[in-house]
């Protein structure tokens, strides 16, 4: 979910167990419910692999996250009390502060933060669980948007109004914010696919 591992790579159980310290049977096990989870894949006489999301998965992923995400917020909003209101404005000055600044890390972190908060304000642990497994398929693509040109001018707006919504208790308004906010994670999900060949291309011409 860091992306130190990259799409289809090979993961081999003894090197694993070597690098983490554990077992061979510990590592087998892990790797069978990250496989639940979907995060890998194991093909039969191969082994394990780090499973490729296509595009049009990581849309599909974003989408159910939204209807997801869209209960979390009304649900945060219908149990807002000042002092969680204070916290979330708090989060958005900060990540209006990292726009200002130019600094994409921290208001990656922000957004990670403001989401986070938001799930557990809403106190929906099936929701939790289920957003936390999609968010680990699409971790490929979260990292791309991360460093868009322009991403973040866009998405924060998106957030503000999601923060407005929730603090003032409006569970229709914290809905739809969110809803919107996904949308649009997915509609440049689409727009990044196309540069992504180009991408390859320049971390290739970079190596030598």
């Amino acid at each position: 979910m860091r992306g130190d591992f990259v799409s289809n790579q090979r993961l081999v159980e003894a090197d694993i167990a070597h690098d983490f310290g554990a077992s061979r049977g510990n590592v087998r096990a892990a790797l069978a419910e990250l496989s639940v989870e979907g995060l890998i894949e194991r093909i039969p006489n191969r082994g394990a692999r780090v499973r490729s999301v296509t595009v049009e998965e990581a849309i599909e992923i974003v989408e159910v996250r939204g209807a997801i995400e869209s209960l979390c917020a009304r649900k945060a909003a219908e149990k807002i009390t000042p002092e969680s209101a204070a916290e979330l404005k708090g989060l958005g000055r900060d990540m209006e502060e990292a726009v200002q600044r130019g600094d994409v890390e921290a208001f990656t972190r922000g957004n990670e933060k403001l989401h986070a908060r938001l799930i557990e304000l809403a106190d929906q642990q099936t929701a939790a669980v289920t957003i936390a497994r999609l968010q680990g398929q699409a971790v490929r693509y979260q990292f791309r948007l991360s460093t868009m040109a322009g991403r973040p001018q866009v998405s924060l707006p998106e957030h503000l109004a999601v923060i407005e919504a929730v603090c003032a208790g409006d569970g229709d308004g914290a809905a739809q914010a969110m809803q919107q906010h996904l949308m649009s994670v997915a509609e440049a999900i689409r727009k990044s696919a196309s540069s992504a060949p180009a991408t390859r291309s320049l971390k290739k011409i970079t190596r030598r």
